[in-house]
């Protein structure tokens, strides 16, 4: 079933399961209170399906994960964040059409390991991680 393939990450569990994944991830902050992350939520799991064992799909309370999302930039939500070797390379933000996001994913797919050759990685010394 796509709920399985879709996992509930926290701040204590976003370095190990997000950052020091093999394999990409896309990652859904949301808040249980909002209306469009309630919206977004089939077309997530339904392309965690699609994608499952080519990308990790996992989503992340903002209200929870206040460290995290705040570590990320994350204003409102949903945001969809696509991480590749544990950086954020590519973000939406808002209840987009479907078929963007899963253009999200793909373009992350073809394009997100060279994207990472040219970005900064992550420094785990300084980490608000317990």
């Amino acid at each position: 079933m796509g709920g399985d393939n879709l996992v509930e990450v926290t701040d204590s569990t976003f370095e190990k399961t997000v950052e020091k994944s093999s394999l990409p991830v896309l990652v859904m902050f949301y808040s249980p209170t909002c209306v469009h992350c309630r919206a977004m939520e089939p077309h997530v799991r339904e392309y965690a399906e699609v994608f499952a064992g080519r990308v990790l799909f996992a989503r992340l309370d903002v209200i929870a994960g206040q460290w995290t999302a705040e570590r990320y930039g994350v204003r409102s939500t949903p945001t969809f964040k696509f991480f590749c070797s544990g950086r954020p390379i590519l973000e939406l933000v808002g209840a987009v059409y479907p078929a963007l996001l899963k253009r999200m994913v793909e373009d992350g797919l073809q394009n997100g390991k060279e994207c990472v050759t040219h970005s900064t990685a992550v420094n785990y010394d300084i980490t608000g991680y317990a």
